[in-house]
């Protein structure tokens, strides 16, 4: 009886794919379920166990093992290192990707197909997510002071969250970084604070020096990433998922910025009525000083 495909395993996640792909209908019907979501998902095997993997293909978590034991790996470990390797080197170049979207027609199509795949990022980001988003809440919750930074891209999910926790949290602070001053940002840092960190791969050099810096001053470091192998992640107390995938050229942020706000959700909730009498006084503050446009009274009319 065979047991193994090969004694010598794919060295490369393209390689590994088009294996698949050319051996696909010489499988049984366990292994063909889940090479189908190995083909199908790539992007998501970096970020799941194992056992979410085999629930996702409709497998047990042990046909995986010998799925990765056929083709030649020692184990499923040495299988999704090709898969991790793969986001460690990066997407490809935007301008790649964008000179392949100009020759893509129908706005119809494209809109149908970006939003069917935003759907597909915010139901993993979900799967993910369940049990380390609590953990995350009580390490910045439990702070004296919370610092936040994210460049570039990422600077809108920082700024969103910064933004709304500050609305019932006084004590949040945005890293910002402006006219080289990152490092004056930076020495306020002491043990007692807690430091979310975002960024996805091409990681900012930026965001790894907040990491780093939070993390020689003994705070607390939650990191919103897209893998758990990425430089802030290696770096977190607590990591966050979620995946940037877009047919557009450019990585999407509606999953971080989706889970930035349920990390703000739940740290409300956790405040509880001190939250609410927070809010008020801000909402109250915004109303005074003239931060929105007056609703118009009924029945006025323009001279």
């Amino acid at each position: 009886m065979q047991t193994t495909e090969s004694a010598t395993p794919p060295e490369s996640l393209d390689e590994l794919l088009t294996h698949l792909r050319k051996n696909f209908a010489s499988y049984s019907s366990q292994f063909q379920a889940g090479v189908r979501y190995l083909l199908d998902h790539p992007r998501e095997i970096p970020l799941l166990s194992m056992r979410k993997i085999a629930a996702g293909a409709g497998v047990k978590p042990a046909t995986l093992v010998r799925l990765a034991q056929f083709l030649g790996f020692d184990g499923w470990q040495s299988l999704r290192e090709l898969f991790v390797e793969s986001v460690r080197g990066g997407p490809q170049p935007y301008t790649k990707r964008a000179k392949a979207l100009i020759r893509v027609s129908g706005s119809r199509k494209m809109l149908s197909e970006m939003l069917e795949v935003q759907h597909r990022n915010l139901d993993v980001t979900g799967g993910n997510n369940g049990d380390s988003i609590s953990v995350a809440v009580d390490l910045i919750s439990s702070a004296a002071n919370v610092y936040v930074a994210g460049f570039r891209s990422c600077f809108p999910v920082a700024f969103s969250f910064h933004y709304v926790y500050r609305l019932f949290r006084p004590t949040v602070h945005l890293i910002r970084g402006e006219a080289g001053t990152l490092e004056m940002d930076l020495r306020s840092l002491t043990k007692k604070d807690a430091v979310v960190v975002v960024s996805f791969a091409p990681y900012s050099m930026e965001i790894l020096r907040v990491a780093d810096a939070a993390h020689e001053a003994g705070c607390r470091v939650v990191a919103l990433t897209d893998s758990t192998v990425a430089p802030i992640a290696l770096r977190a107390d607590c990591t966050l998922l979620f995946p940037v995938d877009s047919p557009s050229f450019f990585p999407s942020i509606t999953a971080a910025v989706a889970l930035s706000e349920a990390l703000v959700e739940q740290l409300l909730a956790k405040k509880g009525k001190g939250a609410i009498k927070a809010l008020e006084q801000s909402e109250d503050q915004l109303h005074q000083t003239g931060a929105y446009i007056p609703p118009q009274r009924h029945g006025s009319s323009e001279a």
